[in-house]
């Protein structure tokens, strides 16, 4: 027999891939589209599938004479392949008793815990690959946990972090639409303690606009999440714009089996993706060291 989730149905995998596509997809942080580009060419149906990335070259631009020809060049694009070579499963049994004693459906708890297993693991491997893909790297920040004024020697604000990740992108040229930073837990609340983050006029908007949006300050959509990079004490502050990098994932697999020595299906489910930094000089990282106010 067959999972008959609501009594009626008979297994689809189709829906059950859709629903634990929903929740995965909301729930990211770095995987989301205002953080990543997620328009690339090619159906990714296993894993070491390669897609392809195309790049356009801007078009010269050249003075104007009235009583010259004007000169016509073909664009330039660039086909960049891209490997899908991450892979994660999920794998659970469903028991006849259990199925036929629940008192609503098995897949909306399975496929919900299943999505968040895969959300972290994800992001994760995202925040990764940009803080070692970024160009611009400013390294270590001592950043005081109270009022901006305690600021002790060698210490700056987060606010200040913030905009020596935003100078490091302006000196790069990187657009000022779509930038985003991607702060930890810790650096969120140093931002807290800064007048400048917290006005809703200077934020700009108190409402959350994007997966686990905090604000905004100059110029960024600040998101916090627990998945950003560690070393020791330290939090890695992530900070870009989407063109910078492209994330390819896809749930190609999900199916059930009967289990021959029990009376019991088994669910499986697999999803393959990638990602790769194509423009590092659109990335900006430090390392946060959190701590008191230093004493003189």
């Amino acid at each position: 027999m067959a999972i008959t989730p609501t009594g009626s149905q008979p297994f689809i995998p189709e829906v059950w891939a859709a629903a634990i596509a929903e929740p995965f997809e909301k729930n990211l942080i770095f995987g989301q589209n205002s953080i990543v580009n997620t328009s690339v060419e090619g159906e990714v149906t296993r894993l070491g599938d390669t897609v392809h990335v195309g790049r356009i070259g801007a078009p010269t631009i050249r003075t104007y004479d009235a009583n010259a020809d004007l000169t016509i060049e073909d664009l330039t694009v660039t086909d960049t392949a891209m490997k899908i070579d991450q892979g994660q499963y999920f794998a659970f049994r469903v028991e006849d008793v259990s199925a036929l004693q629940a008192a609503g459906p098995l897949k909306d708890p399975a496929t919900k815990q299943a999505s968040i297993a895969l959300r972290d693991t994800v992001d994760k491997y995202i925040a990764g690959i940009i803080k070692d893909g970024a160009t611009s790297k400013l390294g270590a920040k001592k950043i005081v946990n109270d009022d901006p004024s305690l600021a002790g020697t060698g210490q700056i604000t987060a606010f200040k972090a913030l905009n020596q990740l935003s100078e490091k992108l302006n000196t790069q040229s990187v657009p000022m639409t779509g930038r985003w930073a991607i702060v930890g837990p810790q650096f969120y609340s140093a931002l807290l303690m800064d007048p400048r983050f917290t006005r809703v006029d200077a934020s700009g908007n108190e409402d959350g606009l994007r997966n686990g949006i905090v604000g905004r300050a100059l110029g960024f959509d600040v998101m916090v999440s627990n998945n950003v990079p560690t070393a020791g004490k330290k939090e890695h502050v992530l900070a870009g714009v989407p063109d910078a990098i492209t994330f390819v994932n896809q749930i190609t697999k999900v199916e059930t089996t009967r289990e021959e020595k029990r009376f019991a299906d088994i669910v499986k489910g697999l999803m393959v993706y990638g990602a790769k930094v194509f423009r590092p000089d659109g990335l900006a990282t430090l390392e946060a060291e959190i701590g008191d106010p230093v004493k003189a």
